[in-house]
């Protein structure tokens, strides 16, 4: 066996070290944001459910108000913990605040990741308990879903299994709304989220295509709300690129929070 140099040891020394405190230093970046050189995130907006009730031009009539080259990042299908943390370190390492929507079984098998995600500074929806398709079960099931995967998601984060959600944030399993959901989403003055544009990550593809797909998409759109899914493996290991890609290209983040009753949106800079 060959026998290492002083130099060989302690450049192994270091990158066990590295690896050992990665936690600490994703820790670390979340808490000295924003830094020099970092994407960030450029500002906040309000969502106002009784304003817009429904958002995303994919699915409905209006979006939210961005400015050209404007994102707004969300997850949805969380939390995952073999790939979420890979999303949220490279979220972290770019100062960028996200939107996840999660379902409530996963979130009440891992609250842990649940509070993380929240702890990190990113905005935590709702995607009913089980991720069923709400058109095709009875409609006493269909506030089952919804109310038992709010439950569900509140109970990982604040201890409490209350059905009135701290954000009142949605968006539907495959975007299958009913008239009957939504309008039970609306009387609770819980506003749906669709999507602007997406990469189409529930297919099989490598993170190159997947990033490439993306890229070619928000080029044509120019702004708007991106669907991507934290639990898909070549996602978590596109992103890092992508949001490079937005900062090299002058995009701009924007991080979404519940609007106080009665406010509304942010003015766009």
């Amino acid at each position: 066996m060959r026998r290492q140099t002083p130099a060989q040891k302690l450049k192994k020394a270091l990158g066990v070290a590295l690896v050992a405190s990665a936690p600490w230093i994703v820790s670390a970046h979340a808490a000295d944001c924003p830094r020099e050189g970092t994407l960030g995130t450029s500002r906040i907006m309000k969502v106002d459910a009784a304003a817009t009730p429904r958002v995303g031009l994919k699915n409905f009539p209006q979006t939210l108000p961005l400015a050209d080259h404007e994102v707004v990042l969300t997850f949805d299908d969380g939390p995952w913990p073999p790939t979420a943390p890979r999303v949220l370190a490279a979220l972290a390492n770019e100062c960028v605040r996200a939107t996840f929507f999660l379902i409530g079984k996963p979130a009440s098998e891992h609250p842990d990741l649940v509070r993380r995600i929240a702890a990190e500074g990113h905005t935590i929806g709702h995607h009913t308990w089980s991720h069923r398709s709400l058109r095709r079960i009875k409609p006493s099931e269909t506030t089952d879903e919804i109310e038992h995967g709010i439950a569900a998601v509140e109970m990982a984060l604040h201890g409490v299994a209350t059905t009135t959600p701290s954000t009142p944030f949605f968006r539907f399993p495959g975007f299958e709304t009913t008239p009957e959901t939504l309008d039970l989403l609306q009387s609770r003055s819980i506003a749906v989220f669709g999507a602007d544009l997406w990469a189409s990550d529930w297919n099989p593809m490598t993170a190159k295509q997947e990033l490439k797909l993306l890229i070619g998409r928000l080029n044509v759109a120019r702004r708007g709300i991106i669907l991507l899914h934290d639990p898909k493996a070549h996602t978590a290991a596109m992103l890092p690129a992508f949001l490079r890609y937005l900062r090299d290209n002058d995009y701009r983040v924007v991080h979404l929070v519940p609007a106080a009753p009665g406010a509304s949106f942010d003015g766009v800079p």
